[in-house]
């Protein structure tokens, strides 16, 4: 009986850590005010008065090669995606230091946000508290997540994109769990 219900234990939890999905295509994106890294105040529903689109999209830090590689893309296609209209937000849970050495590094002139108490990244169901073994091997890397984040929770986002339309719906989704597979410039372009 004790073997059963440990089973029943671990099948429930994996299947609590692979329920997450982040939100569908067609769903209202949750509305959010946050102040970029120009101290300039962002609000989705004002961003969508004055653009066509909103592209959101959420990474990891400074420290994730494949965030800056994305974050570089983006920038390099600024003016393609604003062309069409397009507003490009980035959220991250870390400290604005660290964000700011994002932007040292991507010269991204985007707005980027430091989503501290992980609001942004809750309402869109991105959020996710890294295993302590993997902490561990981070840390062998040379990642502090608590230094690059402010605190000692270890929550990071799933690195989605979110392409929300002018009257407030997402109408492109990527979410992949696998950190290194992100949306790609031509698709986004297309949704545009």
């Amino acid at each position: 009986m004790k073997k059963l219900i440990l089973i029943a234990f671990f099948i429930f939890a994996a299947a609590a850590l692979f329920a997450q999905a982040g939100l569908k295509k067609g769903d209202v994106a949750p509305a959010f005010t946050a102040v970029d890294n120009h101290g300039k105040t962002l609000n989705l529903k004002s961003l969508l008065k004055t653009n066509k689109s909103v592209v959101l999209f959420f990474y990891r830090g400074q420290w994730c090669p494949y965030c800056n590689k994305h974050i570089q893309q983006l920038q390099d296609s600024l003016q393609l995606l604003t062309g069409k209209g397009a507003y490009v937000v980035g959220v991250t849970p870390e400290t604005r230091e660290n964000l700011d050495k994002t932007v040292g590094k991507t010269h991204a002139s985007f707005s980027m946000v430091s989503d501290k108490g992980y609001a942004i990244m809750k309402a869109y169901d991105v959020n996710y508290v890294m295993d302590p073994a993997m902490v561990t091997k981070y840390k062998g890397y040379g990642i502090d997540l608590e230094a690059n984040n402010g605190n000692t929770d270890h929550m990071l986002p799933v690195p989605a994109t979110y392409v929300i339309g002018k009257d407030g719906k997402l109408v492109y989704v990527h979410f992949d769990k696998d950190y290194r597979k992100r949306a790609s410039i031509q698709t986004l372009l297309s949704v545009l």
